[in-house]
C-alpha cells in the first residue's frame, strides 16, 4: 500500500511538473524574462513558506536550528538547480513541450539516480546505496542498466528532434514551436538536465532539517517542506538575477506595468504556472516519504513528467506535419525511456 501511494503521488507531482508551462502560453505580450520571474516569485518565494506553515508550523525554528553546513550545502545546490531550472524554461521554449521535456527530464533522471550513489562511495551512510553497490550487486546492475536505457532513450528523442528540424520548413517550425530552435535547444537542454538534478543533491543535503521535523512529531508525509525552504531560495537567486539582466538587456520593465497587455491575466496566469510547478517538489515530498530518496523515487517521478509533457506536445500539435518516420521514431525514444523506468523500479524491488 505505501508503495501505491508512493507511485500516486508521483504521478500527481509529475502532472504538475509536466503542465505548468501551460499557463505561460496564455500570457500575452510579455517579454519571456517577466512571466518567467512573476511565476518565479510564486514557485520559490511565495508558496512553499506557506506550505510549510500549514503542515510543518515550526519550519522557521528547525531551519535556525540546523548547523551551518547542511544549510550551506542546501543552499549552493539549490543555486546549482537553479541554473537548470532557467535552462529548462529555456529548453522548452527552444524545443517545445514534447522534445524539450524529454532530454532535459531524460538526462535530469540518469544524473540525478545515479551521482548520490557516487557521493555515498565517499562519504558512506547508513541506508544509503553506493557505486559500489551497484556495480557489484545483481539489482545495482539492472538499475545501471535502466540509467544506460534512459540515456539511449534520450538520443533517439534526439534523433527524432534532428529529423523534425531537416523535414518542417521554417514555417511550419514555427507553427508548432515559434522559438524552434535545434542546436540551441539541444544545447541548453543537456546543461539543464545535467544541473535540474542538482535538486534531489539538495535533497539530500537538507535531510537533518526533515529528520528534526519528523523528531519534533510532525508528519512524515510532509517532511521535505522544511528542505524546500532553503533549497528554492538557491534556485530564485539565480532567476532573479538572470531574469534582470534579461529585462535591462530588452528593455523590458515595462512589460509588468504596461496597460496595452492584459495585465491582471498575465499576472495571474504567471502565478498559476509558479504555483503549478511548486505544487511537483510538494508531491515529490509525498512520494519520496513512501518510497524513499533513491533512484526509484527520482526515476519514477521524471518518467511521468515525460509521459506527461509528451501528452501536452501531442495535444498542442507540434509533431504534426513530420513523416511516420519521424513520429515512430520520437515515439520509440519514449517508450525507451519508459522502459529505463520499469528496469529501474524492478532493481529497486529487488533490493
Amino acid at each position: 500500500m505505501q508503495v501505491f501511494l508512493g507511485i500516486i503521488f508521483h504521478f500527481i507531482g509529475g502532472f504538475a511538473s509536466g503542465s505548468f508551462y501551460m499557463p505561460y502560453k496564455k500570457v500575452k505580450g510579455w517579454h519571456w524574462e517577466n512571466y518567467w520571474i512573476v511565476g518565479g516569485f510564486f514557485s520559490w518565494l511565495i508558496v512553499p513558506p506557506l506550505a510549510a506553515w500549514l503542515t510543518i508550523p515550526d519550519f522557521a525554528e528547525i531551519i535556525s536550528r540546523t548547523p551551518r553546513e547542511p544549510i550551506h550545502w542546501t543552499m549552493l545546490f539549490g543555486v546549482l538547480w537553479g541554473v537548470g531550472g532557467l535552462t529548462y524554461g529555456l529548453g522548452v521554449r527552444f524545443l517545445g513541450m514534447s522534445l524539450g521535456n524529454s532530454v532535459v527530464l531524460g538526462f535530469c533522471s540518469a544524473f540525478g539516480a545515479l551521482v548520490p550513489s557516487v557521493y555515498y562511495n565517499f562519504f558512506p551512510a547508513s541506508g544509503k546505496t553506493t557505486f559500489t553497490d551497484l556495480i557489484t550487486t545483481t539489482w545495482g546492475r539492472i538499475i545501471l542498466g535502466g540509467i544506460m536505457l534512459c540515456l539511449l532513450g534520450i538520443f533517439i528523442c534526439g534523433r527524432a528532434g534532428v529529423m523534425k528540424e531537416k523535414e518542417l520548413s521554417e514555417e511550419q517550425k514555427k507553427k508548432s514551436v515559434a522559438e524552434f530552435s535545434l542546436v540551441k535547444g539541444l544545447i541548453v537542454a543537456i546543461i539543464s538536465g545535467i544541473l535540474s538534478a542538482c535538486f534531489n543533491f539538495g535533497i539530500e543535503a537538507g535531510k537533518p532539517m526533515a529528520e528534526a521535523a519528523v523528531a519534533a512529531g510532525f508528519n512524515p508525509l510532509y517532511q521535505n517542506n522544511v528542505i524546500y525552504i532553503t533549497l528554492l531560495w538557491g534556485g530564485l537567486a539565480t532567476n532573479f538575477l538572470w531574469c534582470m539582466i534579461l529585462n535591462v538587456r530588452n528593455r523590458s520593465f515595462g512589460d509588468y506595468t504596461d496597460a496595452k497587455t492584459p495585465l491582471l491575466k498575465n499576472y495571474l496566469f504567471s502565478a498559476l504556472a509558479g504555483t503549478t510547478w511548486f505544487l511537483q517538489f510538494f508531491f515529490y515530498g509525498m512520494g519520496e516519504s513512501k518510497l524513499g530518496n533513491g533512484a526509484s523515487s527520482w526515476i519514477l517521478h521524471m518518467a511521468f513528467i515525460i509521459l506527461v509533457a509528451n501528452a501536452w506536445g501531442v495535444l498542442l500539435k507540434e509533431w504534426k506535419g513530420v513523416t511516420t518516420k519521424t513520429r515512430f521514431t520520437f515515439i520509440t525514444g519514449i517508450v525507451t525511456i519508459i522502459l529505463s523506468v520499469i528496469l529501474v523500479g524492478y532493481g529497486n524491488y529487488l533490493k
